[in-house]
């Protein structure tokens, strides 16, 4: 197998053109439509899938370096391809593991569909745990979904939502059921994406009515609550691990546009350039001391889940605590870009300035701060008593 070179799937050039049209979006508030185009058209949407299926056969290590890549030019681009590839990324942990039923998901990457996540509603901090959404069961065995989902990236391209409900009526019941609809009449989607940052990924609110699920695209019945099920883990590993990429990539460009103003800029004081200043050098380390730490963590961490690693129990705080930190990490160093580059970085044109704004969007992300420390103090301290 040759070795892996990030540019074979994201060339510079596209790069710099997806780079380009990001500020557009961001000022305009709209869908990057021709990023999704020219990321689409050499196949990129299924790079998780195997070869034998038709894509591009990579691991989740390589999918998460190319969405540093990729933040680093179009942080809501990347975020927004991001939950595509989430769904990629679960039917890749299913195909490892050898658990039928995500074929379909792998297929329709490859034929085109881009999938959208269905999870986030509105004041349910069950997340994965339990859903606000009632998913009835069908005489066929399909589910009839109705129900609000928040937080649609992709909103006006989707073909296929992944989504959960819980299903109250069944005899085995309670069960939250995992499926994908196609987008039909009984979907309504919002306009009402209007937001600090990320602006592009046009995140917007999904009502359905009734929306159905065919049998085939049935994919999970399972307990609501802490569960080990593959549906569960799949979509915690892949999801945390690609918003960790798309987070440090931010910090990456950051860092990057620190550095270059501090050799451009020049001291009116001294007359040499910011990057001799003490003060600035220090900074300057300081981002890179934190930003370093962040890549040999993804990569260690999606290494493990392309190999199924037996961590356990310690899966969800060594994945939860990853996001967190790249979030931290990824603020920190844009807030150092910030002084570093000075005032003119305040300025909404600048790039730092949509950098500030889009850095923002990661605590808002599960796992949230709260649940991340919960997660890591319930793993070393056991859980809470009474």
């Amino acid at each position: 197998m040759s070795a892996f070179d990030p540019a074979d799937h994201l060339p510079d050039d596209v790069l710099e053109r997806i780079r380009e049209r990001a500020a557009v979006h961001d000022r305009e508030n709209t869908f990057p439509q021709h990023d999704l185009d020219e990321l689409r058209e050499p196949g990129y949407l299924s790079i998780l899938v195997p070869r034998e299926r038709g894509g591009a056969g990579l691991g989740l290590a390589e999918a998460a370096v190319l969405q540093q890549r990729l933040a680093s030019a179009a942080p809501a681009t990347a975020l927004a391809i991001n939950m595509h590839l989430v769904w990629t990324g679960v039917a890749k942990v299913f195909s490892d593991r050898g658990v039928p039923g995500l074929e379909f998901v792998q297929d329709g990457a490859v034929a085109g569909d881009v999938f959208a996540f269905g999870i986030s509603e509105g004041g349910n901090d069950l997340v994965l745990f339990g859903s606000d959404t009632d998913a009835v069961p069908q005489s066929d065995g399909g589910y009839a979904f109705t129900g609000t989902k928040i937080f649609t990236s992709l909103a006006p391209v989707w073909t296929k939502l992944g989504l959960h409900g819980l299903d109250t009526t069944s005899p085995d019941a309670p069960k939250l059921v995992f499926a994908f609809i196609d987008r039909t009449d009984a979907v309504t989607t919002s306009d009402d994406w209007d937001t600090l940052g990320m602006r592009g990924t046009q995140s917007r609110t999904t009502r359905l009515n009734g929306a159905v699920a065919a049998p085939e695209h049935v994919v999970r019945r399972i307990d609501p609550g802490p569960n080990p099920d593959p549906i569960v883990f799949g979509i915690f590993s892949v999801f945390e691990i690609l918003l960790a990429s798309v987070y440090t990539g931010i910090a990456r460009r950051g860092l990057d546009l620190a550095v270059g103003a501090a050799k451009a800029r020049r001291s009116k004081k001294t007359g040499t350039t910011y990057s001799q200043d003490p003060d600035i050098r220090w900074r300057i380390a300081e981002m890179a001391l934190a930003y370093d730490a962040l890549p040999p963590q993804i990569a260690a961490l999606a290494r493990d889940v392309d190999d199924s690693a037996g961590h356990g129990a310690r899966w969800f705080t060594l994945l939860s605590g990853l996001k967190h930190r790249a979030v931290v990490m990824a603020k920190q160093v844009v807030d150092e870009a910030m002084l570093v580059a000075g005032g003119g970085s305040y300025f909404s044109a600048n790039e730092l300035s949509r950098l500030y704004r889009d850095v923002l969007a990661g605590m808002f992300h599960p796992s949230d701060p709260e649940s991340a420390h919960s997660t890591a103090a319930s793993a070393w301290l056991g859980p809470l008593e009474g």
